[in-house]
């Protein structure tokens, strides 16, 4: 049942990319990516490797139906598949992600600068929402979207909105996601704003934030993960 799911969400994920896809598009089959370490030249992408020497193996990863690691405080576990895991996937303006939740576990609030994200549930319930950009009219406040999810259930994130999912429920949760980018990107918004290095200033985050700076000394004291 699970693969059905799977399937329906790579159907959905290369209409979103088709459609709303942030990347360019290629000029070119394709563009396997050449590892970092092995260009000499930025782009916007990575560089192309020689189509001689591209084989099946530059289109495939395995594994992806393996649990991932969610001990850890917030318990969930995001695992990638862009770029950097498929070299093919260069130029083509799509990847999706793994999201496993252990009960009670919290994708925190994030963005993801370069793509919109569809989220399909496989096992369990989720709480997911976004919140809009800022209102042109300063009376206003950002508003809320949420949704309980269950398995099945398909719900989207529009590009560089802040959201966030939670298990609500007692057992655990895996989610699979497209996003319309080979290279995403996320900004986990407590680690931007509280773990950044250097630190940001505490006379900039107690006025923004409208707290004294015991409150701001305490979370910046925390131990801010990436998931």
């Amino acid at each position: 049942m699970a693969i059905r799911f799977f399937l329906v969400l790579l159907v959905s994920t290369s209409i979103c990319s088709l459609t709303f896809a942030s990347d360019p598009s290629p000029l070119q089959d394709f563009c396997v990516a050449v590892d970092d370490a092995k260009a000499s030249v930025f782009v916007n992408g990575k560089i192309c490797k020689n189509p001689n020497m591209v084989s099946a193996d530059d289109f495939y990863l395995s594994g992806l139906n393996k649990p991932g690691n969610t001990s850890n405080p917030l318990g969930s576990r995001v695992t990638p598949v862009n770029v950097n895991q498929i070299p093919g996937l260069n130029t083509l303006g799509i990847s999706l992600v793994r999201i496993d939740y252990a009960p009670y576990g919290l994708n925190p609030p994030h963005t993801h600068p370069r793509a919109t994200e569809i989220l399909v549930v496989v096992e369990g319930t989720l709480y997911v929402g976004f919140v809009t950009s800022n209102p042109a009219n300063p009376n206003q406040k950002n508003k809320l979207f949420t949704k309980t999810l269950h398995k099945g259930d398909v719900f989207v994130f529009p590009e560089g909105l802040v959201h966030f999912q939670f298990n609500t429920g007692k057992t655990n949760a895996v989610a699979f996601a497209g996003l319309s980018s080979q290279n995403p990107g996320v900004i986990t918004i407590a680690n931007a704003v509280f773990g950044s290095e250097p630190p940001i200033s505490i006379d900039v985050l107690t006025k923004a934030f409208q707290v004294n700076k015991n409150v701001i000394k305490y979370l910046q004291g925390q131990f801010w993960i990436n998931n």
